[in-house]
């Protein structure tokens, strides 16, 4: 046998093992979040939000949110935000440097005049050109500076925040009315939580009224129901295991509340990185670890925020090299965690999972399916392998969606009719036939994007939301 064909077996079997480890950790995450959602459900079957901040007290809350050209989404976003049901809490968006009429639409939507702010802390941040309040909604505030990406919006955002907790958001997502009363709820629970996240789904194809989705429905656009399937499986399928198993490591950008106190003491967020929302997550753990500091980050499945998705492959490529090129960075810089018992479960399984599989996953996978393609091109191909290839490759992936599909319909059933279930079930066996290699090829994409460094915003093209004329 000629060492080509050894490398290229030798590479197939490598490939089928990262297929049976990543798909075992999927497996077991969707396992544990099964038995973690039906106790959830029965919990809030019997929770009187009302009854929760009688007893625990509302702490005051400051919502931020960073923005760079979104003038399609802001308006109705920020009026989302206004509308939120908490008895304390002030929001405060960025605008950072934007080349279009973000600032323009909000100043004309909320009468906004020029106002003093002093800020709380010397986080670092670039130039603030003004700073804003609204004359007809008293709790908005405007921090209009120059362009320094996006964790530096979110830094001057933190530097001006008045309050123990703040909530990040996205600026192009809506935010439930009663969002914040769900995810500020473990941190009334337990004094050691510093950060909690929600989940995100898709507002594609919805009906939108003043800042507020009012009818759920799915996208025509397959690209973006492929999404709809894909945070099915990543939120309810993924983070809510790893919450389960306290080795939470990822809050989304677009949704997560944090202790002002201990995120300002750990640097805020990082501007080195396009992935500063999981970095301040990682970076969290580890300086609560070194300090004895108790911390628990968790996921709460029910607070939702909804957010426009690409419905192109070209701007949906762009999003996640981008996300891919933040985790390789992040891995990257925190890798003393790795597999070290000083940082618990999140050094020992946590971090080893997200390098190896979820960061280098993806070059392995291109090799592996390379030399899929040059085994076939010898015509030493094996049956059996072939079985366990495509069973592993795609036949898994299937039924975890399916598995993601199965748990948002026994839980919260955002879609009841039965039409969307079927087509949901109908996209998840299409996903993982050409798209999923796609993904992957992205990833790669993004993997080598965090060895060059690239940087900035990654803008996307937004449509906007539905929107239907207020009643």
């Amino acid at each position: 046998m000629t060492w080509p064909l050894l490398t290229l077996r030798g590479l197939n079997s490598a490939v089928l093992v990262y297929f049976i480890v990543v798909n075992a950790v999927y497996l077991t995450t969707s396992i544990v979040a099964v038995f973690a959602l039906r106790r959830y459900a029965a919990r809030l079957r019997s929770l009187d939000l009302s009854d929760t901040f009688r007893l625990g007290g509302s702490p005051p809350v400051t919502v931020i949110a960073p923005a760079y050209n979104e003038s399609a989404t802001w308006v109705q976003s920020v009026r989302a935000l206004m509308a939120l049901e908490y008895a304390e809490y002030e929001v405060v968006v960025v605008n950072d440097g934007s080349k279009d009429a973000t600032l323009e639409r909000l100043v004309e939507a909320f009468d906004l005049i020029p106002a003093p702010r002093a800020p709380t802390s010397d986080i670092a941040h670039r130039p603030i050109r003004g700073i804003y309040r609204s004359r007809s909604a008293q709790r908005l505030w405007v921090i209009d500076k120059e362009n320094g990406g996006k964790a530096d919006a979110l830094n001057a955002a933190l530097a001006h925040v008045r309050t123990p907790l703040f909530c990040a958001i996205d600026v192009d997502s809506l935010v439930e009315r009663d969002a914040l009363s769900r995810i500020v709820r473990p941190f009334l629970e337990a004094d050691s939580t510093v950060a909690a996240g929600g989940i995100i789904r898709i507002a594609n194809g919805c009906t939108v009224q003043s800042g507020m989705v009012t009818r759920v429905a799915l996208p025509d656009n397959l690209v973006a129901r492929i999404q709809v399937v894909e945070y099915l499986r990543s939120f309810l399928g993924g983070r809510v295991g790893w919450d389960a198993m306290d080795a939470t490591l990822i809050i989304s950008g677009a949704f997560g509340m944090f202790k002002r106190s201990l995120a300002v003491s750990a640097g805020g967020y990082d501007t080195g990185t396009v992935g500063e929302d999981m970095e301040l997550v990682v970076k969290l753990h580890r300086y609560c670890r070194e300090r004895d500091i108790p911390c628990r980050i968790g996921f709460v499945p029910d607070p939702v925020a909804w957010t426009e998705c690409p419905e192109s492959l070209r701007t949906l490529s762009r999003q996640r090299e981008r996300w891919q090129q933040g985790l390789a960075e992040v891995m990257w810089h925190h890798r003393k965690m790795l597999f070290n018992p000083r940082y618990g479960v999140i050094g020992l399984v946590a971090m080893p999972y997200f390098f190896f599989l979820e960061m280098l996953g993806p070059a392995l996978e291109v090799a592996g399916y390379a030399a899929f393609l040059g085994t076939v091109l010898f015509g030493r191909v094996d049956r059996a392998f072939v079985a366990a290839f495509l069973l592993l490759a795609f036949a898994l992936g299937m039924s975890l969606s399916l598995a993601a599909i199965s748990l948002e319909e026994l839980t919260f059933r955002r879609y009841p009719r039965t039409r969307q279930l079927v087509t949901l079930l109908f996209v998840s066996l299409i996903e993982g036939v050409g798209y999923h290699q796609l993904h992957t090829w992205w990833r790669f994409k993004g993997l080598v994007a965090a060895a060059r460094r690239r940087r900035g915003w990654g803008e996307m093209t937004r449509k906007g939301f539905d929107t239907a004329p207020a009643a």
